[in-house]
């Protein structure tokens, strides 16, 4: 009896197994239904949930063995009694790491965070670099564990495009499917590291996305909800911020003095983007005029960071402590002020200077300290009609960090899903709205759309604008044997003046000779050696170059509308 229980066992094992790779195997082929999709997205968004939580297990734990605390989000009350040089050296170490990870394992030493997210969303089918991302992570983790002034969610939202971009490697999966899963990793990323279910779903689709099609935000949602029940598991189903002492908001009066906030906020969310790239230019410059190595740049701006930490330890990570200490309107203006102002130089040096992180928990800091120095100069000026600094604290988190992302909607639901307090929800909105309004003209958008646009990679416009650059050359040609080829002697005359392309370039490189020549067509060669003549393979038509650039616009289209 018992052995026949036993085979009757290994047989249900058997046929369950081999049901599983027949499975793969169809999704592999045929792609996933909508019910394996949703599974799909599930297994991914606990896989990025756990991922967000032990990278921020593993900051903690670095940061209290490297700084000798325990309890490291006392962390900056921790490091005041710290002797000056250990406070100067962490961060150099940590610089020195940094450096030789990058250099090792990236192409240009350059860490990988949510720019590179929302560039494989648009131009790689949902895909993102798996060892230069996995490097990246590393890098940011000892960045934020040793000084470095930035935030958690960069790298972790690219640690959730490393697996979801593993998982479409796995299926094959389509660019829309890519898409998919990439915005499900991102949003279980988000709401892990936040406790922010909605907001995660939110900004992975106006963020990375970049469109609220229905037919992702079934599995988006999933998969973030998955990423906030693993946070909520390990730490509890608590709010990251806490609004101390509730203010009554006198909407009609006092409306005006939080849009005036808003614009503020909007210039200093400006001020650190521009200080980030002026940073990374003038490291830049100095590198090539100097001619020191890559990896050496990285242990500079530690230096620097641990120069400005020995006076300012609030700098060091990523700054949630002095984040609640602003909220909570326990700082003088004076302080306010000079905390913001050093921390804006902090921030610019770590991303400048080629040190790993993201940016939203610095803004979310800046903000609330730019908040706070507002509120208390408006509620000296006009006491009887003002809210509480904390209020204005509130406000002001939420507006630059809008600013700074290009995300209004997803910002101003974290700042809610943070502090657990949804009545200060006007005083945040009005905020955010202007400074988002303000930021967006005198950046390109937002950080990231900024920093993919200085990398030659225009997002900021629109699929018109980047779209041809998908397109290949070889695969829009016609072929010398078409029946409507070109005429070889035409296309003789345009290769010996060098009016020509190869298969491999893109149709953005194309189209401005297509409308500057006269012929209708360019030549399309092959360049088998420097002493050799070209060899002609095709002609591409301005015409087909045309039809492909609205196919995929209606493409595009037909996606971000389904």
């Amino acid at each position: 009896m018992a052995d026949s229980t036993r085979s009757i066992l290994a047989q249900q094992m058997a046929n369950a197994l081999r049901a599983l790779r027949n499975g793969l195997r169809v999704i592999r082929r045929r792609g996933p239904s909508q019910i394996q999709f949703w599974f799909i997205a599930l297994i991914i968004g606990i896989a990025a949930g756990f991922a967000a939580l032990g990278f921020r297990l593993g900051i903690a734990a670095l940061q209290a063995a490297l700084y000798g605390t325990d309890d490291v989000r006392l962390l900056h009350s921790h490091a005041e009694q710290l002797p000056w040089y250990w406070i100067l050296a962490i961060p150099i170490a940590g610089g020195l790491v940094v450096g030789l990870i990058l250099n090792r394992f990236t192409p240009d030493g350059r860490v990988r965070a949510v720019a590179d997210v929302i560039e494989g969303a648009a131009v790689r089918d949902g895909r993102v670099e798996i060892r230069a991302g996995l490097a990246s992570l590393a890098a940011s983790l000892i960045t934020l564990s040793s000084g470095g002034s930035s935030g958690r969610e960069g790298p972790v939202v690219h640690m959730a495009g490393v697996i979801s971009t593993w998982v479409s490697n796995r299926i094959h999966a389509d660019g829309i499917t890519g898409r998919d899963l990439l915005g499900c990793a991102v949003a279980a990323a988000v709401s892990a590291s936040f406790n922010a279910p909605i907001a995660g779903a939110i900004f992975a689709l106006e963020v990375v996305l970049r469109h609220f099609a229905v037919h992702s935000f079934a599995p988006i949602a999933i998969a973030s909800v998955a990423g906030t029940v693993i946070n909520r598991l390990h730490l509890g189903d608590v709010a990251e911020f806490n609004l101390i002492t509730p203010g009554a908001l006198q909407f009609y009066v006092e409306l005006p003095a939080f849009l005036l906030l808003g614009l503020i906020c909007g210039v200093v969310a400006a001020v650190l983007m521009r200080g980030i790239f002026w940073t990374e230019n003038m490291g830049d410059h100095l590198q090539r005029r100097i001619g020191f190595p890559g990896w050496i740049r990285p242990a500079i701006a530690g230096a620097m960071l641990g120069g400005i930490a020995i006076w300012f330890p609030h700098i060091i990570g990523v700054g949630y402590e002095t984040t609640r200490i602003a909220l909570s309107g326990e700082l003088v203006l004076v302080t306010a002020i000079l905390f913001t102002v050093v921390k804006v130089a902090a921030v610019a040096i770590t991303i400048g200077g080629r040190m790993g992180g993201g940016v939203f928990s610095p803004s979310l800091m800046i903000g609330a300290l730019t908040g706070l120095a507002f509120g208390i100069i408006a509620t000296d000026v006009l006491p009887e009609v003002s809210g509480t600094h904390a209020l204005y604290a509130f406000a002001g988190m939420g507006a630059v960090a809008a600013a700074v992302l290009g995300a209004p909607i997803s910002t101003t639901l974290i700042v809610f899903e943070l502090t657990g307090d949804w009545q200060i929800g006007i005083a945040v909105m009005v905020s955010i709205s202007l400074s988002t309004a303000l930021a967006s003209r005198i950046v390109d958008r937002s950080f990231f759309l900024t920093q993919l646009q200085r990398r030659g990679i225009a997002l900021a416009a629109g699929p018109q604008a980047y779209v041809l650059s998908l397109l290949r050359t070889g695969a829009v040609m016609r072929p010398p044997e078409h029946k409507r080829a070109a005429d070889p002697e035409r296309c003789a005359v345009l290769i010996a003046d060098g009016v020509c392309v190869t298969p491999s370039s893109t149709l953005e490189s194309a189209m401005p000779m297509l409308e500057r020549g006269e012929d209708g067509f360019l030549p399309v060669v092959v360049l088998e050696g420097d002493d050799t003549k070209p060899r002609l393979v095709g002609a591409l038509f301005y015409i087909d170059a045309l039809k492909a650039y609205n196919r995929a616009l209606a493409a595009t289209a037909a996606e971000e509308h389904s």
